[in-house]
Order: C-alpha cells, then sequence, then structure tokens
C-alpha cells in the first residue's frame, strides 16, 4: 500500500532502537522505499549492519565522512521523515533547531513532512521541558504519535514506551492517505443533552460536541461509513456524514439503539445528563417566593445498554471527563460499560475539557494496556484515537 513512497527512517540511541528493524521490514513489505539515517551512538543498541543489509547499504550515520552532504539530498528525496525511536534528546535539538549529528542536520534540511515515535523513560517523558518540546514539534506541524503506558526498561511504570512497529506502520499508510476504515459502519453520539423543565428552561452541560465532531470528521476522512446522534450543537459537518439531530437523553438513547445494529465500531462522546426533571411543566414556571425543588429521576444509561448488547466483533468507546480520582473512575467505567477502551481526561489539565479546541487524553484498554497523549489539538487527537480503533479492528478480524 506504500508502494513508489520515499521514507527516512531516522534511528536514535534508545533501547527500544531494535524495534525500528521490524519496522524497516513492515515499510519495504507495504512498499515502501527506505533509507536509515541514525544517530552516533545507535551502535550501542543495534548494529549498523543490521539497517545496511536490509537497505543494500542506504545507511548515513557520519556527518564527517567523504558523504557529509547527503543529509540535503536525503531531505528532498524523502516523501516522510520518520524517526523511531525518538529520544528525549533528539525531540528536544528538533524543538530548539540543533545540528550536531546526521539526523539532525537531516531533520533541518529536509522540506517533506516529519513523523516521530517518542520512546523514553515515564519521568523523562512527563517532564515540562519534554512536553514542552512536543508542544513546539506539534505547532511546526511535526506529526508527533502516541507513547504506550506500561512497564519500561528503567523497571518504572508509566507513559513513555515506543508505539509497535505494526501501528507505526499504520499511521504512516493514514498519512499518505489510506482509507483503513473503509467499509466500516461507525456509529457516533456528540454534544450535550437538554433535560427539559418547562417550555423555556432545561438542565445542560458545557459540552460543545467539538471533539465528537473532529472524530466524526477523521473517521469518514479514512473511509467510514458515519452516523452521528448529535446534541444540540453549532457545529456542521461534511454532507458525506449522515447526522441525527436529538435533544434529550431519552431521544439519544433511542436514535442509538435504532441505528446500533450494522454498526462495526461505537464512540460515544456524548455528554449524557445523568439525571432529568420526574415530571416536565407544561407552562413556563413562574416565579414565586421562596425556593424551587424540581425532583429529578435517573435517564437511561446509554453506553451501558449499548455495552450489554454488543457483538463480539464490535468495537465500543467510551469517554470519561473526571474532576478526582480520574484512573480508578475510568477503569471502573471500562469494565462496567463493557468497552474495548474509554478515553479519560480531567478537568484539572488547562486547555482540556469542554469548550477548548485542545485535549489532554488517556486510553485505558481491557488488557491493562495504557495510553498518553500530551495537550494538542482535537483533531490530532480524533486521528490518535482512530489508530487505535484500526489497530483493534485488525486484531479482531485476524482471531
Amino acid at each position: 500500500m506504500l508502494k513508489g513512497k520515499k521514507i527516512v527512517l531516522g534511528v536514535t540511541a534508545s533501547i527500544a532502537a531494535y524495534k525500528a528493524v521490524f519496522l524497516l521490514r513492515l515499510l519495504q513489505k507495504a512498499g515502501a522505499e527506505v533509507k536509515v539515517v541514525t544517530t552516533p551512538s545507535v551502535e550501542k543498541f543495534v548494529g549498523e549492519l543490521s539497517f545496511s543489509a536490509l537497505t543494500k547499504g542506504n545507511v548515513f550515520s557520519d556527518l564527517w565522512n567523504e558523504g557529509w552532504s547527503e543529509h540535503v539530498g536525503l531531505g528532498t528525496w524523502a516523501d516522510l521523515l520518520l524517526v523511531v525511536p525518538a529520544t528525549a534528546n533528539t525531540l528536544a535539538k528538533f524543538a530548539h533547531g540543533l545540528c550536531d549529528n546526521a539526523l539532525t542536520a537531516v531533520y533541518l534540511a529536509a522540506p517533506c513532512p516529519v513523523m516521530v515515535a517518542p520512546a523514553m523513560d515515564a519521568d523523562m517523558y512527563v517532564h515540562p521541558r519534554t512536553q514542552a518540546n512536543l508542544e513546539i514539534l506539534q505547532k511546526d506541524g511535526v506529526h508527533v504519535l502516541p507513547v504506550g503506558d506500561g512497564f519500561l526498561a528503567s523497571g518504572l511504570q508509566g507513559p513513555g514506551r515506543l508505539m509497535e512497529a505494526e501501528d507505526i506502520l499504520t499511521a504512516v499508510q493514514t498519512f499518505f492517505g489510506e482509507k483503513p476504515l473503509a467499509g466500516t459502519g461507525l456509529l457516533l453520539t456528540a454534544g450535550p443533552t437538554r433535560e427539559a423543565i418547562d417550555p423555556v428552561r432545561y438542565i445542560t452541560n458545557h459540552s460543545t460536541g467539538k471533539m465528537g465532531y473532529a472524530l466524526a470528521e477523521e473517521a469518514a476522512r479514512l473511509g467510514a461509513e458515519v452516523t452521528i446522534v448529535s446534541g444540540p450543537t453549532q457545529l456542521e459537518l461534511p454532507k458525506n456524514i449522515y447526522r441525527i439531530d436529538v435533544q434529550s437523553a431519552q431521544e439519544m438513547y433511542e436514535a442509538v439503539h435504532q441505528n446500533l445494529q450494522d454498526k462495526d465500531v461505537v464512540i460515544m462522546t456524548a455528554a449524557v445528563a445523568d439525571y432529568t426533571p420526574l415530571e416536565v411543566s407544561h407552562q413556563k414556571i413562574k416565579k414565586a417566593e421562596g425556593d424551587l425543588n424540581i425532583p429529578l429521576k435517573r435517564t437511561r444509561d446509554i453506553l451501558k445498554s449499548v455495552g450489554a448488547i454488543k457483538k463480539s466483533e464490535q468495537i465500543l468507546v467510551g469517554f470519561a471527563l473526571e474532576t478526582h480520582n480520574e484512573l480508578d473512575n475510568a477503569k471502573k467505567k471500562l469494565q462496567s460499560k463493557n468497552l474495548d477502551f474509554v478515553v479519560l481526561n480531567s478537568m484539572k489539565d488547562a486547555g482540556a475539557g469542554f469548550g477548548h479546541d485542545t485535549n489532554k487524553l488517556t486510553l485505558l484498554f481491557r488488557d491493562e494496556e495504557q495510553m498518553s497523549f500530551p495537550l494538542k489539538s482535537k483533531k490530532e487527537l480524533a486521528k490518535d484515537i482512530l489508530q487505535q480503533v484500526i489497530r483493534l479492528r485488525k486484531q479482531k478480524n485476524n482471531t
């Protein structure tokens, strides 16, 4: 699927560098022409001969030999500069324009797009300087892939694991316009619900629907046949996305179940009201002396109801916006709602949550894997989330 594509694979000195060898073979099997650039210390982890043998000698590692100017030619030759793994050191050099080895020279000289897959110890990844460097790179247009969350070579547990080679391949294929969700029926919910009190008043929340709409657009771009059940928003969607507008939690419940059965993937981003007035006044409630008490009743749990009837081949994704005990609450939701994975974001994170164009997310999976994403645009995060949907689809199709 990558036939004719020219990729420069940058490899930096990480314990995860061995995965770059597997990725190189996957890229070649997919039809790409690959040349490799390494930083000086890669030899401490993987020998240059491994890359040289697979690329018939197309390895650039030394700025000071007779091929010192090769960084210019590589940058103009490539359709993509793909750096796997990308250490904290190399990311910092990229972010601040430092040029002291073959790879940083190629990066600065390359007019082509750049994609990086970070890999490092958890403490290094969450350090404010590393996060700031990632933000700089994203603003510069660099495509930053997510990291895994789990046990690391240092013995610590946390974010910083290199994305698996197969997932990086999928990200590259998607970047080049492949349609990995072609023929996939995808149902989304988005936005808030409104629970009527009387003809002029209602209970709602601050959701704008931006995350759900970003997912709908990206899924359609990846070839999915998208249906979105939307609460009230001011957002617009392309005409190739089928939109069902609802107001209340009950209307959303009914619309979801009416459109559920033929869907391969269900992603529930909507901020659905947990409670609704026990009775709705048919006339405007007039102001009077004293307080007003409005009895509330529970709404039907849409996500749990879908999880209860989910088919084995379906993928179900839920969202958890939390204010405290974030991980514990998200893990409970993952299990109790029978989700394939849950997307967690916290109201404590600046720039995340309702109303923003950005978000900061953690994905929790049923096998206890976690994947963390730095603060970035919801459109970029939609790509990251759907990459995991694609990965799980492949796994289920192969079992």
